[in-house]
Order: C-alpha cells, then structure tokens, then sequence
C-alpha cells in the first residue's frame, strides 16, 4: 500500500492533479458537467485553504437551510472519525454520496486531511457501475438505496476487501440488514447532521458487535431536553449547543450510548395517544421482511380523523399487497405494538419520493397521496 500522500484524485474517471485544481477553474480542459464543476470548485477552496463553508441542510423533515461551517469544524470531524476507524495515508477512497451535501463533502475532507487517495463518481444507485473492475477500495460511505443496489449487482467481493463502510443518510430497514448480514467489512450506520459535520455517533451493524445503540465518538458531549430529544455540544458544533428533534434513550451503564427512538415532530396523536411514527415503521418493515415482503420500504403519519384527531396510517412502496398478506401483516403488528399504535389504514405508492442526497422525503411522499 502507497504511504505517500496522492497528488491527484480521479472524478468520473478523469485524473485531475492538485496543483491543476488549486488554480481557476483548474479543470485541465475538460469539459465539466455541473456536478463535477461543483465537487472540483470545492476541492480548489479546501486545497487553498478557504476557512468558511456555506452548505443547505437535507430537507429530508423540513424546508432546507443555509448554513455556514468553519473549516476548524469540518477538520475535527474529520480527525475523530478517521483516528476512530484507523484509516490514514495512503488508503483508498471511494466517494459516491453527493458532495454537495455534508456526507459526500466530509469524505472529501477526511481524504485531504489524511492523504487518501480519491475516486468521486456520480451519485447513482450502483457507483461500481461506473468503475473498472480492478479499482479497490479501503474506505467508502453509502446511503442504504446504494448499499441494497450494490449487493443486488453482486459486488459484495468488492465491499469485503474495505477495512470499514459508512452507511448514513437514512434508515437502515430489515431488508436491508439481512441482506448485508453476512458481509465480514465492519458496516457502521451515522448519527449525525450537517450541524455537527456528519456524524458524532457510529452504530455497527453486523458482526459481534452489532447493536442497537449508537455510540458517541470520544471528547462531545450529549444532553437530552425535557422532551427526551438530543442535544449535541463539542469542537464540531463550535461549541455551540446543538438542539436536535431526536427522541433518544441512553444506556442507563453508559451516558455515551443512546438508541434513536424516532423524532419528536413526527409523533402522532391517536385518540389522546401518543405514537411514534418511527417505532411503527421500524417494527412494520421487520414484519414485512419477516413475511416476504423483502425491500418493501414503509413509512407511518398521522392522517386527519374526527373521532381520534389523527389516524396511524401505513403507506408501503411497491404493488398493493393482496387483503389477506396485509392482514398476516396486521396480525404481527398487534403481537408487537400497542393498541393505538396499530395503522388501521393503508395506503401504497409505486416509489418514495427521494432529497437530491439520497433521504427519504416524507413531505413529498405524503404529498403525492392526496
């Protein structure tokens, strides 16, 4: 393995060195499409040392926003995370997540703050689509609709010969955990946000030390409110508070360990009742898996009803199930859930609505029910 730093990285299969990208445009030529000629652009501010960042948050659970990060925060990031996965100089970097958002950009930054050497591609479903079937890896980040594509086109193999593989930017369904099961390359799942620089927290997800928790990196600090939802503090938040929507609960041995129960703003209230969404759509997706329905995403929300104020309802992506595999379906979800937390309705739509970096967007999804 290379233990020199690179002084080049490769974009959609064209090599650009650093020298070149430090000057403007600093594209050797090329001709760019708009997404490579966003990635580059940044490349060329971290590589000349700009200090302040302006990114849009998700959207994934409300309008995106501005925000401006400095680059002491994105290099701390950056060290905890590597130090944490023993990653450095001289690995290799597959970056397939949109740059644009803080996922793919912090990859970019972990590379040139560790002298990795850099492989972007496009944002597709299936990144190896676009690779020469030598090209290796040691590190690489993945939303779960890449991860399942990935798997489904047979390049386990290549996801086994790296030394760890981030998942984040959404959940990790039942399906989907079966599926990468039997893989040996630690999978870790990300708690984290553009607000605190990706991720603060790694959850693994296969092997003996999966589990449920997520796992605070070393040196922030966590809080809960008065609501039970996560409050973040540390060199990544520029020591500012960090309130999240998050509802949380701590491992009662270790204040460091917390297992995500679902967001605030997407409880339900069913008849006086209080339901999270996001516990039902966990256990719905198992049940799901469990009968057959393998990939079957789902989501849960709260839809108008006079006698309750708000009905559980059930949307699934796919063709309807037929009545008697969603009762089997109903019939699991009233061993494991509470009586109010039941849906007692369904809706189905061909596909999920989708942000621009991979999430689930809820808004759009409900929107196109009405």
């Amino acid at each position: 393995m290379p233990t020199t730093a690179p002084d080049a990285l490769l974009l959609n299969g064209r090599r650009y060195p650093y020298a070149d990208l430090q000057q403007y445009p600093g594209h050797a030529g090329h001709d760019l499409n708009g997404y490579e000629a966003r990635v580059l652009d940044f490349c060329r501010q971290w590589l000349n040392g700009v200090q302040e960042f302006v990114l849009t948050t998700s959207g994934s659970t409300g309008p995106a926003q501005p925000i401006t990060l400095r680059r002491s925060q994105l290099v701390a990031s950056a060290q905890r995370t590597m130090n944490h996965l023993g990653l450095g100089m001289g690995q290799r970097m597959l970056v397939c997540l949109n740059c644009e958002y803080i996922g793919g950009m912090m990859m970019l930054v972990r590379a040139f703050e560790y002298g990795l050497h850099l492989t972007i591609t496009e944002p597709v479903s299936d990144p190896f689509a676009l690779l020469p079937a030598e090209a290796g890896f040691d590190f690489g980040s993945f939303v779960p609709l890449q991860l399942r594509a990935v798997l489904a086109a047979g390049h386990a193999p290549r996801l086994e010969a790296m030394k760890a593989i981030l998942i984040g930017g959404a959940a990790v369904d039942a399906g989907l955990l079966q599926l990468a099961a039997p893989l040996q390359v630690p999978l870790y799942h990300t708690y984290g946000m553009t607000e605190t620089c990706s991720h603060i927290a790694l959850r693994r997800l296969n092997g003996p030390e999966a589990s449920a928790y997520y796992r605070v990196l070393p040196g922030l600090h966590v809080e809960q409110d008065e609501r039970g939802c996560l409050a973040i503090r540390g060199d990544v938040t520029n020591q500012e508070l960090v309130q999240t929507n998050d509802l949380v609960r701590f491992d009662k041995h270790d204040h460091h360990r917390f297992e995500w129960l679902g967001r605030a703003d997407f409880v339900i209230n069913s008849g006086g009742v209080k339901v999270p969404a996001e516990k039902v759509e966990q256990v719905l997706e198992v049940a799901l898996a469990e009968l057959g329905h393998l990939g079957r995403r789902a989501l849960v929300t709260g839809r108008p009803d006079e006698r309750l104020g708000e009905q559980v309802t059930a949307v699934v992506e796919g063709e309807p199930l037929a009545d008697a595999a969603w009762q089997a379906v109903l019939a699991l979800l009233r061993d494991r859930l509470g009586r109010y937390e039941v849906p007692r309705a369904v809706y189905y739509t061909p596909q999920f609505a989708q942000t621009a970096n991979g999430k689930l967007d809820r808004r759009a999804t409900l929107a196109g029910l009405e």
